[in-house]
């Protein structure tokens, strides 16, 4: 394994439909050595069956890349069992390289303050999704592909600004990758042989910014969303999505560690 390439590797991408995750799973398509596979999982089986047949005609389709898409709910218990479940099955004992990209995610109800979640049922649905279901599949395929030499295993949470600083009426968005950005460090501790990656794609022209943008409850933070826009300050997921890949190519920074798009 060089730092031209991630190896021959299974790498399992979460939330790839659309937006950065999609965009993951087509630059990782172009890392990975002839034999590779890519576990793709998103809610939207349209969207992912198109992205399998554009992967299945790209130059490393052609070269043996092998797709494989799990149409899963992560909120739900089956959802991450069918993931693990089809990388299970994707997997090639002459893999060496188990890489998990957490990138699914949701923003919830930006339209309402703190004071205003008063039925645990709302926080409970937010929190399966974004948190429980991301701890639940990161430790699921740790156990199933456990260390052992010769096998190099990364896991990337794919953070946000909003991990580190509070953002008024963003309260579920902010919790959830807070938390998830502490369970990465927790990880990094008790895993030495694991690297582990929070890494924050900055604000990107999707469809949740774009939600962000028109339901954001504090008028301070929407206008300063709808700046991003009129002044040009968006930065395109391809090019964000090349800056992680090039920090899980070179493979120097500290396991367990926030990275910003702009710190690249």
């Amino acid at each position: 394994m060089s730092s031209a390439d991630l190896g021959r590797a299974l790498c399992i991408v979460t939330g790839a439909s659309r937006g950065f995750g999609r965009t993951v799973a087509l630059q990782m398509s172009r890392s990975v050595k002839s034999g590779s596979a890519l576990v793709l999982a998103a809610r939207s089986g349209d969207d992912l069956r198109a992205l399998q047949v554009e992967l299945s005609g790209s130059e490393a389709g052609r070269a043996g890349l092998k797709t494989v898409c799990v149409v899963a709910d992560l909120s739900q218990k089956e959802g991450p069992e069918s993931v693990v479940k089809a990388a299970a099955e994707a997997f090639s004992e002459d893999m060496e390289h188990i890489i998990l990209i957490n990138n699914a995610a949701s923003l919830g109800d930006v339209s309402r303050f703190v004071k205003d979640f008063t039925n645990m049922a709302d926080v409970d649905s937010y929190l399966s999704f974004n948190v429980s279901s991301f701890l639940c599949l990161t430790a699921s395929i740790l156990q199933r592909f456990p260390q052992r030499p010769g096998l190099k295993r990364t896991v990337v949470n794919v953070s946000s600004v909003c991990a580190l600083q509070p953002f008024s009426s963003w309260v579920l968005y902010c919790s959830g990758k807070a938390a998830r950005h502490m369970m990465f460090r927790v990880l990094a501790q008790e895993e030495p042989d694991l690297r582990v990656l929070n890494y924050s794609p900055g604000p990107m022209a999707t469809a949740m910014l774009e939600e962000g943008r028109s339901r954001t409850g504090d008028s301070g933070l929407k206008t300063l969303i709808s700046d991003l826009y009129s002044d040009g300050k968006l930065v395109a997921c391809e090019d964000s999505c090349a800056k992680m890949m090039k920090l899980l190519l070179e493979d120097k920074f500290k396991s367990g560690d926030h990275i910003d798009v702009f710190d690249v």
